[in-house]
Formats: C-alpha cells, structure tokens, sequence
C-alpha cells in the first residue's frame, strides 16, 4: 500500500462513514462552551500555595534578607531615642478625691502649659505639640507619677525631664497659692461689703436721731440699730472665718506644696544596643519575609500559568501521561549537547515517545512532538529516540525539525536546509530541514510532497518518521497531518497560559490528528492530581482511536 492509499484508508472506515476520531471532535465541538468553563477550576489550594512559595523561595528569602539589612540600616541611620524617667510624690488636698486628683495631676503635667514652661526653662526652641509628644506621664499610684521623656541622647533626656519635672511643681505651687488670693479676696470683698452695709445703718441712724422724737421715729431708731447689731455680729463672723480660712489654706498649700516633691531624680533608662539591633533586624526580617511572601501568594493567585497535571490535561484535552522534574539540559564541563539526554527525565521522556511511536497502527509509524512553549526540552528527547532508535533498533529514522532555529537538527550537526544524512555513534540519520520561506512545509504523507525527491527517498525506506512541530495559531496545524498520524505535546509547567495550551490542543483536533498524551516538564512534587481530561474531552476516543 503506498502513501496515497494509506492516507487514504485513515480517512475513510470501511463503511464509508468518517473515522471514529472526527465523530469525537465533532462531539467535542458541542461541548466546547462546557469544556472551557472547567478550564480554570480546581487551581487554588493550600498544596498549591506551599507549591508557589517553594519554587520562588529565592523571592521571599531575597525579601526577608533586604527586610533585615534594611532593619539594621535604620538602626544606624535613625538610632532609637533614648530614654530618662523620673517620678513625683504627689499630696493632695485633704477634702480632694484621691482618684479624681491623680489624673488632674497627670492631665496638668502634659499640658502645654507645663511643656511650654519646661522648654523656657531648657532654652529649647521646639514646639511645645512634638514636645508633648516625645514624653508620656503615667499614675502609678494615687499619690506618685512617672515622667519618661525620649531624647536624642542620655544627657538631654535627664535635662528634659527634670525640667519637666520642675514646672509641673512650680505651676501646682503657683496654682495654689493663684487659688489661695482668689479665696482671700472674695473673702475680703464680702468684709468691705458688710462694713459698707454698716456704715450705711449708722449714718441712717444719725440721721433719725437729729430729727424730733416721735413714736415712729423712735421705731425706726430701735430697728435700724438692731439692724446695725446685726451686721456688727456679721461682720465679727466674717473676719473670724478669713482669719481662720487663711490659716487653714496657708497650712493645706504649704502641706501640699512642701509634700510635693521629687521622688526619684530623673535617671536615663538603661537599654541593650545589642538587643536593640537585634530587635530592629527581626522586625526588618519579618516585614521583609511578610512582603516576599505576599508578593509570591499573589501572582501566584493571580497568574493563568498551568502546573498541575489536571489542569493541563483539562485545557489541552488530552491526558498527561508523564510528567518528569524539572530537566537540566546542561551542566558545563560536564555535560552538553546530546550528552545531557543521560538524564534521568530525559530518559523517561524517550521512554515514552518511544512507547507511543510503537503503538502507532500506520506504518511506518511518524510521531509529531510538539512544543507548547521551550522547544528545547523536546528537540533533546526527539534525537534521543531518533539515536536510540538507529543503534539499538536499528531503524533508519528520519527526523524532521520544522522550528525556527532547528534545534533538534543543531544537536546533530544539520544547520543547513535540505535532507541531509548525518552519523552518529557510527548510526545513519536523515536530518530534514526546511527551507526558511517555506512557512508550513509539506510532509512525506502528503502526495504533493513528491515533488520533494530528496524527502520521498528519505522517506520511503524509513522505518520512523519523528518530527518537531510547534504549532502557531496565526498558521493553523493542517500542515502538520502531512508529517504525522499521532501526536504527543510537551508542555513545561508554569510557562503557558492555559489560551495558550488550549489553542494548541483545538489546532491538533483541527488538523485531523490524535493527540495522544502531553508530557509535563518541571511538574511540582506535591501534585497528587492524575492528570486526566473530562470524559467529555475528546482526547480519550482520540487516543484510544490510533495510541496507547
């Protein structure tokens, strides 16, 4: 059977109906709008945030170590204050609430009355609000307050609150005695009224007693000096209870001032540099692991770059069925080129192409990898099986590489386009190469590739056909279906958007083609997910149709 015939026996079935993986797109097209809604469900989940901050721990550990240097850079450009504190013995008023006069006391001593005259009295220039502000005054007990003032140094911490320390008492001595003239004085205004009164009752006594007797002047006579009685005793009273009233608030302000007093001279709060740094510096890291791992947590939420197998699987519509770590494609000296297809994952990357080409029913089988995103990682596992296939199987194996910059073809020497038979180990491959301007070239599977001599006599006695394909959606894939029957996607964790890897499952399924299994590079350790597509997906008939 030749290539026309077998063509075309993959594009009928034997009862004239289309094959069985077209009938599956065209289910698959019924189901689109369902199938694209599932495409972004099931991405968030703790293991999925332990996932993100594990792979960009470099971030956030770059973020807590700027959060610490950053820490210990204020400690030395802006050191922290130091501190002074001193402490007030306080008498009260013996007829004062004890409660309601510790916190006057305390409201008197950050008063701006007070700040202000502490500033006088240290010749600061400052403003009496940051004054205020960089010293606190608490009541410990009814009788004793503490002042803590904060300055740029020892010393001026000590001199500020003493001054602070000294006006507060100052300003409770000149209140008292403030209050103590105001009491006399209205003591003695009511005095000077009572004797006005007085004077008024004798001169209307005078003035009754000139005049000629009467009964009702003799009346008024024994009123008005009654009256006059009266106000003498009065006014007796009133200069008995200021005599005894200023006795009595001389001895309570001088109590209260003498009682008031400075308990503990004003001493600066010892402070550890050492545990001040230290405590800068993890304050610093934390903020700075906070930052690092918020930034990490965010893109990671916000990003539509796939990673886990469900979710590839779900947006390519097809099953992953392998997923390797992330693959080092090189460790100079040690290992360049095709020496690093030694690799572990490499390997079982050719295991399984090497599986899928084997279960291809066209003969020769011809494998399409295609790169979703790197094209490296593909071009490397391509050649591996091209090379293991010509020495162990010993195939003839041809190998196309249709990307842009041929990297497949660069691993084994072919720069040039045109069909070009290299070695390799002592094994014969045939490297193709298209010509630059030839934007989708023809494959051996298409009849209109004859005209190729070159590729037709490569071809015809193959026994493996492998081609690297990536797909571009301004291009389509229908070329593709002239270079393969089967094709496997290569996609690398977290580098395509999942438009991106859907796009590149709709072109297969549009060009005819099965796409068999995708195989994900850099797969996280803690995805548990199976990496399986909807029953709806048409990837499960496809893959059954023409792979394993």
């Amino acid at each position: 059977m030749n290539d026309g015939d077998q063509i075309a026996a993959l594009s009928v079935s034997e009862n004239g109906d289309l094959p069985g993986r077209l009938w599956a797109f065209d289910e698959f097209s019924t189901n689109e709008d369902s199938s694209t809604a599932d495409l972004a469900t099931g991405l968030i989940s703790l293991g999925f945030i332990r996932a993100a901050l594990r792979r960009r721990a470099w971030l956030w550990c770059a973020a807590a170590a700027i959060g610490l240097l950053a820490g210990l850079g204020l400690f030395i450009k802006v050191p922290p204050a130091y501190q002074a504190s001193t402490s007030l013995l306080i008498t009260n008023y013996p007829d004062e609430q004890a409660g309601d006069a510790a916190l006057d006391n305390q409201a008197i001593a950050q008063s701006r009355t007070v700040a202000g005259d502490a500033l006088r009295a240290l010749g600061l220039r400052q403003s009496v609000t940051k004054f205020i502000g960089d010293y606190t005054v608490a009541v410990v007990t009814n009788r004793v307050l503490l002042i803590t003032v904060k300055a740029t140094s020892s010393e001026a911490a000590v001199r500020e609150a003493n001054a602070l320390a000294s006006a507060f008492l100052t300003f409770q001595a000149n209140q008292l005695q403030t209050e103590d003239q105001l009491v006399g004085a209205s003591l003695q205004r009511q005095i000077t009224q009572a004797q006005q009164n007085i004077n008024a009752i004798s001169k209307q006594i005078y003035q009754l007693s000139v005049q000629p007797a009467s009964p009702v002047q003799q009346a008024q006579l024994r009123s008005l000096r009654t009256e006059s009685t009266q106000a003498n005793a009065a006014l007796t009273a009133l200069r008995q209870a200021n005599l005894t009233n200023q006795a009595t608030m001389q001895e309570n302000t001088i109590m209260v001032v003498k009682g008031s007093r400075v308990l503990d001279a004003a001493a600066p709060i010892p402070k550890s540099r050492l545990k001040l740094r230290v405590i800068y510096a993890v304050t610093g890291l934390i903020a700075g692991l906070a930052l690092g791992v918020g930034i990490v947590v965010l893109q990671a939420l916000v990003s539509d770059r796939l990673r886990r197998r469900d979710d590839v699987a779900r947006a390519l519509g097809a099953p992953v069925k392998l997923s390797v770590g992330k693959v080092r494609l090189s460790r100079w000296p040690f290992r360049r080129g095709l020496q690093a297809a030694s690799g572990a994952d490499i390997g079982r990357i050719v295991k399984h192409l090497a599986d899928v080409a084997a279960g291809n029913l066209h003969r020769p089988p011809a494998l399409a990898v295609v790169p979703v995103d790197n094209p490296q990682v593909a071009a490397l596992s391509l050649v591996s099986l091209a090379v293991t296939s010509a020495q162990q199987g010993g195939m003839q194996v041809v190998l196309a590489d249709l990307c842009s910059g041929t990297p497949a073809a660069q691993l084994l020497g072919a720069t040039d386009p045109g069909v070009h038979t290299v070695s390799v180990n002592d094994t014969d491959l045939v490297v193709v190469v298209p010509q630059p301007d030839d934007v989708v070239p023809a494959g051996p599977l298409s009849p209109l590739a004859l005209a190729n001599e070159a590729l037709a006599a490569a071809y015809a006695p193959a026994d493996l056909l492998l081609t690297l394909a990536p797909l571009d959606p301004s291009l389509g894939a229908e070329h593709l279906a002239t270079w393969a029957t089967g094709v496997v996607a290569v996609v690398t964790a977290g580098q395509c958007s999942e438009m991106r890897i859907h796009a590149v499952g709709e072109m297969i399924r549009l060009a005819g083609l099965p796409l068999i299994s995708a195989v994900l590079v850099g797969a996280d350790k803690t995805d548990e997910s199976l990496g399986v597509a909807d029953s709806s997906s048409p990837a499960d008939s496809v893959g059954l149709g023409l792979g394993r």
